[in-house]
């Protein structure tokens, strides 16, 4: 009987393969499930996949993922550099297609794939499975960087490393990236590797003070407490913002100042947040580090495609001012390009035929990167037979259609102006007032701050946050409080087109010393729209944005503002491509504060708003002259 059963035994074992065997335990008296090591059959895949760790120029190894057609022969790379994790962002397979791996962040499996580029995404350093520290936004090598190494020196090594080594390809490389990636996109571009042909910073980080991810023109933007808090509490984001409070609205108030919330999540460890609490001005800190300002020195000898979005609820700052810059190094640059939608944040490479309730009756996703993006690509890194696109092309809201152009408008509108002039009685006109005087006054409570989205104001990347199309709510819930003053231009008899930065000329007092002023430019639809009712009456923000009182005559060195006498405070606010239609109205709101997107002014001047004491907060009485305010555009087609 024993030896019949050793023979089973003998039998069973040697029934399983070889790896079963390896995962079993020391007597064998149980066989597990999960091998030491699994390997994927991937004979019936597209593609193959490569995960490198590439050194750079002082020994640090950076993870990247790459992904080679099967049938890749004399193909060129597309490199994307990263902090949101290359693993996930080329693991999103649902078969062995490589398309179907490319449905990640960041990634455009219609642009990719159909044009058979080798893809290649990179871990920035110290992030997920990147050797050396992190560091948001690392400065360039300079003053606040004395090291070797910075964004644009880990771009050359990486190509140097990826020319030498993918015997696919035909040696030419572009960059692509949304957001931080596009931050990446445009750091290549110092100094760049000779084999980099091409760049694509879509909504890049350019400058988080002036008006990117951290501060618009002073203001704190406290809804990106969160993301700080996840992307540098932990190589991996491994910690994840909490809140006890369902409606950011009550956390944010119940905290009293951006700094003391941000110290109760313990983000004093954080370096960056450490950073942002010790310069709340911009000082050389911030200025060293805007790569439009840094680029100013610099000569563009890589074509670049920007890529704008009009609606952009994080970057909508950054394309276009350094458009500008490049622009000012030469009157029209061979090497530069624009393209701007009616996205959000990262919408191009999206479905692109709506935003929240906002129609556009054609899919401007695909369209941008089916005859804009994949011909612009195709042209430098495969094919100069390919022809370009128009070196602006810009989708025109309102009336719905893509208009191209050799350059954008001028920053500031001098000739063939449309000019909206704030009046008295709450009304708006195109036409100057003739002694037409008055003030419009309001009292701005920071106990009571105006919300930038109805309550609750549910967290960034909850479920059923309205932070991706915030900017297109409806903003008839702010034009309903007193402490919103609102100036509405009768309805229009004929289209009225305006295009560019429009630009502020606000003239206000206020009992205080120091306010922020929120300016917003609005379209405000028909009581009835007969083939969309629920936009009857509508109130679309077409482009908005504030300024922190103290920074009225300098952003490096704020000044209290004397209570009663009347200020000029001018701002650009974010590019606008756009018709007010006849049968529609002309808006512009005026506001103290907009909450919890900004931290609240406490509206009594102190050294530091991140450490304003909790009696610092006050009410104020600010009035609006009406003969000294207006905003002005550029006339549209």
């Amino acid at each position: 009987m024993k030896k019949k059963l050793s023979l089973l035994v003998v039998l069973a074992t040697t029934a399983f393969p070889a790896y079963a065997q390896q995962a079993s335990d020391a007597n064998n008296s149980i066989q597990y499930d999960m091998p030491k090591n699994f390997t994927v059959n991937t004979d019936s895949f597209d593609f193959i996949r490569k995960e490198v760790m590439i050194p750079m120029r002082d020994g640090v190894k950076l993870h990247t993922v790459i992904l080679i057609p099967k049938t890749a022969h004399n193909a060129p790379i597309l490199l994307t550099r990263t902090p949101y994790n290359a693993d996930h962002m080329t693991s999103q397979a649902e078969s062995g297609s490589m398309a179907s791996v490319l449905q990640g962040y960041d990634n455009m499996p219609d642009v990719i794939k159909e044009g058979g580029y080798i893809r290649v995404v990179q871990d920035v350093r110290g992030k997920y499975g990147s050797e050396g520290q992190y560091i948001m936004n690392k400065p360039m090598r300079g003053p606040l960087n004395t090291s070797q190494t910075d964004h644009s020196t880990d771009t050359w090594d990486t190509i140097e490393w990826l020319v030498h080594n993918l015997q696919q390809s035909n040696g030419k490389v572009g960059i692509i990236g949304v957001s931080y990636d596009g931050y990446t996109s445009i750091t290549a571009l110092f100094h760049p590797h000779p084999a980099l042909k091409v760049s694509v910073p879509m909504n890049p980080m350019v400058d988080g003070w002036m008006g990117d991810d951290w501060f618009h023109h002073g203001a704190f933007r406290e809804e990106m407490l969160s993301y700080i808090y996840n992307q540098d509490a932990s190589q991996k984001n491994t910690f994840k913002w909490w809140t006890n409070s369902f409606d950011n609205y009550q956390l944010f108030l119940n905290g009293i100042s951006a700094g003391a919330i941000g110290k109760a999540h313990g983000m004093d460890q954080i370096g960056f947040f450490r950073q942002i609490l010790a310069h709340p001005a911009y000082d050389s800190w911030w200025q060293t580090q805007a790569m439009d300002r840094l680029f100013a020195d610099q000569k563009l000898t890589v074509p670049t495609m920007l890529v704008h979005s009009l609606w952009d609820q994080e970057d909508n700052y950054g394309a276009i001012s350094f458009y500008y810059t490049v622009q000012k190094q030469a009157a029209s640059n061979p090497l530069l390009w624009l393209a701007v939608g009616p996205w959000n944040h990262g919408g191009e490479i999206k479905d692109g035929s709506t935003l929240g309730p906002v129609k556009f009756h054609s899919d401007t996703g695909l369209y941008f990167r089916k005859n804009i993006l994949a011909p612009f690509l195709a042209h430098y890194l495969k094919d100069s037979s390919i022809p370009l696109p128009a070196h602006v092309t810009a989708f025109h809201t309102g009336t719905n259609e893509w208009e191209t152009a050799p350059a954008l408008p001028k920053q500031d509108c001098i000739t063939n102006c449309v000019t909206l002039h704030l009046l008295a009685h709450h009304g708006l006109g195109l036409d100057a007032p003739k002694g037409e005087a008055g003030v419009v006054s309001y009292v701005s409570d920071p106990e009571h701050p105006v919300p930038y989205v109805k309550q609750p104001v549910i967290t960034r990347g909850a479920p059923n946050s309205e932070w991706d199309g915030w900017l297109v709510t409806d903003q008839r819930a702010a034009s309903s409080r007193t402490d919103v003053a609102t100036f509405t231009s009768d309805v229009l008899t004929k289209a009225v087109s305006v295009t560019g930065q429009p630009q502020v000329h606000l003239t206000a007092t206020t009992t205080g010393t120091d306010g922020d002023f929120v300016v917003k430019l609005i379209d405000v639809y028909p009581d009835e729209v007969p083939d969309q009712r629920e936009m009857g009456g509508y109130q679309l923000m077409v482009s908005a944005d504030i300024l922190r009182g103290r920074y009225r005559e300098s952003f490096e060195h704020p000044k209290p503002i004397t209570p009663n006498v009347p200020q000029v405070y001018q701002m650009a606010l974010p590019l606008t491509n756009h018709t007010f239609l006849p049968g529609h109205r002309i808006m512009i709101q005026i506001q103290s504060s907009w909450f919890p997107l900004y931290d609240r002014n406490p509206q009594t001047y102190v050294d530091n708003i991140f450490t304003a004491p909790p009696e610092a907060y006050k009410p104020t009485t600010i009035g609006i002259d009406v003969a000294g305010s207006w905003l002005t555009l550029h006339q549209g087609k």
